[in-house]
């Protein structure tokens, strides 16, 4: 059973990157649905909170910064 905080990383994160695996489906970009699946999919293989939390929070940046 994983810690509450990780527990807790892994439904935010998946949250956010179900959300944005369907918005990039609805735009048809490849960014979103690429990161979108890599936040719903990296805590099955990440096992520490802090690792999770710091992952979970530079994906979900990569899908703000702007492209170039």
């Amino acid at each position: 059973m994983p810690a509450p905080a990780a527990f807790f990383a892994m439904i935010v994160f998946g949250s956010i990157g179900l959300a944005a695996f369907i918005y990039g489906k609805k735009v048809v970009a490849l960014r979103p649905i690429v990161l979108g699946l890599v936040l719903m999919i990296y805590p099955y293989f990440v096992s520490g909170a802090i690792l999770l939390w710091g992952i979970g929070m530079a994906l979900t940046v990569g899908l703000f910064y702007p492209k170039q």
